[in-house]
């Protein structure tokens, strides 16, 4: 059949990776993640698709369903109906009874048979009353009250009829979701202006990045949000922020702004979230870097330990910034995107040569209350966050916050609190003191993954010799270990993965799942044990892809199941990959019902122990777009020994028990998207996902016209103005009104 023109998939440039450690690679046959799906698909790809917003791929849809949703059936009318018949015939349909969802490169939303999936928050959506309704022209303004761009990770916060806090409450709560980055094309009316930029542009695509918080609540049985809600809240690119945990007041966090180095503005390229035993949203700070312009010959004004640092974290002098933000005037809140040394201090305090280091951090963000501060918890280290997974809490027991740094080459790391697990902090009256409490002392740790599938935390502190010793960079204290974790976990020999992102804990077990998402740089003669396939691909007709492009999920079980232990097992839960690859490739042994490439996104919902696995492909995009599967794991070693043979090199790999069954396709996006971000209501009937960027191939293909953008979604389904494309959450039900994934 007809395809589209095939995807561009160029990496962030803060995702290439600059670890230039001699740290060996395990997940090197696995990393390239973020690949944006960018791509060209020009008018045809437009013309294709350009009217297609939620048709049926088989059964139909009520009138009234079709005005609201943005969801199409999978399979006929007679299997839905066989379905909801079945589902309403027994109370105890088995997990991941529905059919799977075929593959597509439809701009459209597809869910199976017996469910419906709605848009009920998009870009721009407004947040207050005041906010009038989002034209989607690119005129719009005021996005400090509406919706920010590319939702990415969220959490479910429930609220009592009295408004609240109530973790149990299934009828009303509060979305809390990242806004990772902004397409310009789609906010403006004539796409940015080159150059020198406008403060009105410049202020509108600092207020869309950061954190929503909005209010959901039920009406006729299904979620809506209310735009008229106290609890309703943007935390932005310019929020005033404070920094907590080892890292305040340190010199290294000493800028204009904040001359004590407590304090810095904004929170940025927020990716992956986590949510704390005590309610508040962990939001992880990823692609910060290249927000940032260091000018040519900056090396000569900064001591040697400075330099050092940049370069690490990808800050080279004469590098421009991502956005030119600081082009916009001399005002101070455009200055600061500007890191090089401008002023005559010795410190940093009349200028913001410190500023990039108040970036990259895990921040936490009560949703509950809008006076509450919002706090940089440095504790957790510095580099680019993904997700934020906190074990199962455990009385009397510390707790751990599992992440990984998304870059080539980067590492995987756990923190672990000091304090024990107090059951009263469930429900505390100061949510933020009990961050405090939990998030600002504890042991900063690397992980080593070795070849016979054992592992083990490496302390990251100047209690540990070999980094009090680090010949490359020398610490002065655990303040400058957190700011420069990076180089920390270069000093103890950390195993180089390859762009950890997501991660998430198995509520039935305690084991951690990691999704590597994929790595194009990978050659037979670099893979390991733990990345054994690089492999030859071919997308489209004649575009070839090298090293392990499909990617795959790692996954560890703590000795004794002790979150604070320093010891590990692991190994791959599965290998992204085309049904059709050859068996090499195909390890995992994937069908058509759940073949998958570059798993990014991924989350445990308590209420059924389903994992689900979320997309962000630019390797299969010419077969589907993004996607989203679910799975019912089993556990670490469940699997064997597995021979693996790339070029020349043969390799034995840990790998679970092949999925088949336990397996299957859930839903797919519409175009040029990835699927990102799940959580769910606590009685697991609803279930929210987002879908970020549609359309993004147009920005890459230079398309000017938004009626030949190549993607509509989800105006083609309905939902708000314009023929703009926009990010957007979906909120996913059962017709039966039964429990999400049965």
């Amino acid at each position: 059949m007809n395809k589209p023109a095939e995807h561009i998939s160029p990496l962030d440039p803060d995702d290439i990776g600059f670890n230039t450690s001699g740290n060996e690679h395990i997940q090197d046959v696995l990393g390239a993640r973020r690949s944006f799906l960018k791509g060209s698909a020009g008018a045809a790809v437009a013309s294709l698709f350009g009217s297609l917003g939620l048709a049926a791929c088989g059964g139909g849809s009520s009138t009234s369903e079709a005005a609201a949703a943005v969801v199409s059936s999978s399979s006929s009318a007679a299997s839905s109906a066989a379905a909801s018949s079945a589902a309403a015939s027994s109370a105890t349909t088995s997990l991941l009874g529905f059919t799977p969802v075929a593959k597509s490169l439809a701009d459209v939303f597809t869910v199976p048979s017996g469910y419906t999936a709605t848009v009920i928050y998009a870009l721009g959506d407004p947040l207050s009353a005041a906010t009038p309704a989002f034209k989607n022209d690119g005129t719009d303004s005021d996005f400090e009250n509406r919706a920010g761009d590319c939702h990415d990770g969220m959490e479910y916060f429930g609220l009592s009829a009295a408004g609240l806090p109530d973790q149990s409450s299934s009828d009303r709560g509060l979305l809390a979701m990242n806004h990772e980055y902004i397409n310009q094309t789609f906010l403006h009316a004539s796409g940015p202006t080159s150059g020198t930029r406008p403060a009105a542009e410049v202020d509108k695509e600092v207020a869309a990045h950061g954190v929503s918080v909005v209010e959901i609540k039920k009406t006729g049985g299904k979620f809506a949000t209310v735009q008229s809600s106290s609890f309703n809240r943007r935390v932005t690119g310019l929020t005033e922020i404070e920094i907590a945990g080892p890292a305040a007041g340190h010199a290294l966090l000493k800028t204009k702004f904040s001359l004590d180095g407590k304090k810095t503005r904004g929170t940025l390229n927020n990716c992956g979230t986590g949510k704390t035993p005590w309610g508040t949203l962990l939001t992880g700070e990823e692609n910060w870097s290249g927000y940032f312009k260091r000018a040519s010959g900056d090396d000569a004004l900064r001591d040697a330990k400075s330099v050092t640092s940049l370069n690490r974290y990808g800050r080279k002098q004469n590098t421009s910034s991502r956005y030119g933000w600081e082009t916009a005037g001399a005002d101070d809140k455009y200055a600061r995107w500007n890191i090089s040394v401008t002023g005559g201090s010795t410190d940093g305090s009349d200028d913001y040569r410190n500023e990039l280091n108040g970036q990259g951090y895990i921040t936490e963000i009560d949703p509950y209350s809008k006076s509450a501060v919002v706090r940089k918890r440095t504790a957790l280290g510095r580099f680019n966050h993904e997700a934020a997974a906190v074990s199962k809490p455990v009385a009397g027991k510390p707790l751990a916050v599992y992440m990984g740094d998304d870059a080539q080459n980067e590492y995987v790391y756990k923190f672990v609190s000091a304090a024990n697990w107090d059951a009263a902090d469930a429900n505390p009256l100061d949510r933020i003191a009990t961050g405090d409490k939990y998030l600002n002392n504890g042991t900063l740790y690397v992980a080593k993954f070795n070849a016979d599938g054992s592992g083990s935390w490496l302390e990251l502190s100047l209690g540990n010799s070999t980094v009090k010793n680090y010949a490359t960079y020398a610490f002065a204290d655990l303040g400058d270990v957190v700011i420069n974790a990076r180089l920390a976990a270069d000093a103890v020999g950390a195993t180089k993965m390859d762009r950890p992102e997501w991660c998430s804990v198995n509520p039935a077990n305690g084991e951690v799942y990691f999704t590597m998402t994929n790595n194009t740089s990978r050659t037979a003669a670099t893979v390991d044990a733990a990345n054994p396939r690089a492999y030859t691909d071919t997308k489209g007709a004649s575009t070839t892809q090298n090293g392990n492009v499909n990617g795959h999920i790692i996954r560890i079980a703590e000795s004794s199941a002790n979150p604070a232990a320093t010891s590990f097992k692991w190994d791959v839960y599965a290998f992204g990959a085309e049904a059709t690859a050859a068996a090499g490739v195909n390890l995992s042994g994937l069908d058509d019902s759940n073949d998958f490439s570059s798993p990014d996104g991924l989350g445990f919902t308590q209420s059924s122990g389903i994992c689900w696995i979320q997309t962000d492909d630019g390797a299969y995009t010419d077969v589907t777009n993004c996607m989203m599967l679910a799975a019912l794991p089993g556990t670490v070693g469940d699997g064997g020994d597995v021979s693996v043979t790339s070029g020349s090199t043969t390799l034995t790999t840990k790998m679970g028990a092949k999925p088949g069954t336990k397996l299957k396709r859930f839903l797919v996006g519409p175009y040029d998207q990835e699927i990102t971000g799940v959580c769910e209501s606590p009685d697991g009937k609803t279930l929210f996902v987002n879908v970020q960027h549609p359309g993004e191939g147009s920005v890459v293909a230079n398309i000017a016209d938004p009626s030949k953008y190549t993607s509509q979604w989800p105006s083609n389904a309905g939902y708000g103005a314009g023929k703009r494309p926009r990010s957007a959450t979906v909120m996913i039900t059962r017709n039966d009104g039964g429990l999400i994934g049965s």
